[in-house]
């Protein structure tokens, strides 16, 4: 039984021969061994096709591999393109479904100034557009986790040291204040980190898409880069949005941990039983500023 990891020359296997392939050839859609694409390359018919090695052809994105360039209701080469329904037609196509169609152009024509096309540069403008966005809001994530983190270490040392210069009364005190500030700190950094590993899934789905992208415009035909253009434009287009919605919403804003409290906290030496725990609580403080600033630390 093959390997499901291993491509065999299918020119070899229809005469029974299991032979591992080790190109692709984009026009006749098969795999060839080493003799099949040397005998593949001799020949008058299909010299100039353009092959792809195998490991080239795997890391295609699906939606190209899919693209063929046989219609698959007819089974032949597509020839003509009908501007009208804005699809490639075979000559039985014409005939069946595009009789009164008088958009008719030959095909070679739509595809021959795809890669050459304004789309190409503007998309991949866009990709790295948008991985830009996404690699500072990343930074920008991380850095606001770090800091709260330093944060809570500052609270930590402002409430010990507090606890230093009062009546061992404030024991219990200052164990709720540090339940609160964990509290506030774990509910803090598992906002920060859920919404960091979401743009961090979108940040690698980018990049996957760049690969895939120049994997594209270097070694698939003009039909498949044509199919290719417009599905990657769509993910571009949703990643972009995200990112406008993920900038406009709160998900972003700053909130920084910070101790608030009572003037009351002055008399404290002179009247402990007095002083209460809710003028002493560990709280959220959220600032709009992205993706820098300073973090205040007030008691």
């Amino acid at each position: 039984m093959a390997s499901p990891n291993k491509d065999f020359c299918i020119l070899c296997k229809e005469d029974n021969v299991t032979n591992d392939a080790v190109t692709w050839c984009t026009e006749c859609e098969v795999f060839l061994c080493v003799d099949c694409e040397k005998y593949h390359n001799r020949s008058r018919v299909s010299k100039d096709h353009k092959t792809i090695s195998t490991e080239n052809y795997h890391e295609l994105p699906s939606f190209i591999k899919e693209t063929s360039n046989l219609c698959t209701v007819h089974d032949r080469k597509f020839e003509l393109y009908c501007s009208f329904h804005a699809c490639a037609c075979c000559v039985h196509c014409v005939t069946d479904q595009h009789q009164t169609c008088q958009t008719m152009k030959q095909f070679s024509e739509i595809l021959k100034q795809v890669k050459s096309s304004a789309a190409v540069p503007l998309l991949e403008k866009d990709l790295n557009d948008l991985k830009e966005n996404i690699d500072e809001i990343v930074e920008y994530l991380r850095n606001r986790i770090s800091t709260n983190t330093k944060q809570k270490t500052e609270v930590i040392q402002t409430i010990q040291s507090m606890r230093q210069s009062i009546d061992n009364n404030l024991n219990q005190l200052e164990q709720q204040l540090l339940q609160d500030l964990e509290i506030q700190h774990s509910k803090l950094k598992s906002e920060m980190e859920t919404l960091l590993h979401e743009v961090d899934k979108r940040a690698i789905k980018i990049r996957k898409l760049q690969n895939e992208f120049s994997n594209m415009t270097k070694n698939v035909t003009e039909l498949q880069t044509y199919v290719g253009l417009k599905e990657i434009e769509k993910i571009t287009t949703i990643e972009a949005n995200y990112i406008e919605d993920l900038k406009r919403g709160s998900d972003l804003n700053e909130r920084n941990l910070l101790v608030i409290t009572s003037p009351t906290l002055a008399s404290i030496l002179h009247d402990v039983k007095s002083f209460e725990r809710s003028q002493l609580t560990p709280v959220l403080v959220m600032l709009r500023q992205i993706p820098e600033g300073k973090i205040k630390l007030s008691i």
